[in-house]
């Protein structure tokens, strides 16, 4: 099956990697392996071949908490960018359920080594940048 990252995924990655040109990508992720195909998750492809899930290698820059400002940053913006469905990052989970505040995630992989972005059916078509300081050119 063909498949395709939407476009909120993409152009997440693109400014992401514009922010952070050198950083390490060995974490980075769209589709699913073999894992998340025996279960239901947005690294999947959904019928018309969309992935609604993009993974960012945490290692941005040399210090750490970059990535949790920017997993922070973007828990923030989904309360009002309706194209990201949840976060995960460092075993925390942010979602609409959670009216985007961090709860403990409970999932099998806690993503310490990556910041996990799901995004909602509006972001298949709907490229424009994210409103994230730190990712602006």
């Amino acid at each position: 099956m063909s498949w395709r990252l939407c476009a909120a995924g993409l152009a997440l990655r693109d400014q992401v990697n514009r922010a952070f040109p050198d950083r390490d990508r060995r974490s980075d992720g769209t589709i699913g392996d073999t894992s998340h195909s025996s279960r239901v998750s947005d690294h999947n492809p959904d019928a018309k071949g969309w992935v609604r899930a993009l993974d960012i290698d945490a290692d941005l820059d040399r210090d750490r908490k970059t990535a949790f400002v920017l997993a922070n940053q973007l828990r923030i913006l989904a309360r009002r960018d309706r194209r990201l469905k949840y976060i995960i990052f460092s075993g925390k989970y942010a979602s609409r359920r959670t009216l985007f505040r961090w709860v403990k995630y409970r999932g099998i992989n806690p993503h310490n080594h990556h910041i996990h972005c799901s995004f909602t059916k509006k972001g298949d078509k709907d490229g424009k940048p994210f409103d994230i300081e730190r990712l602006k050119p």
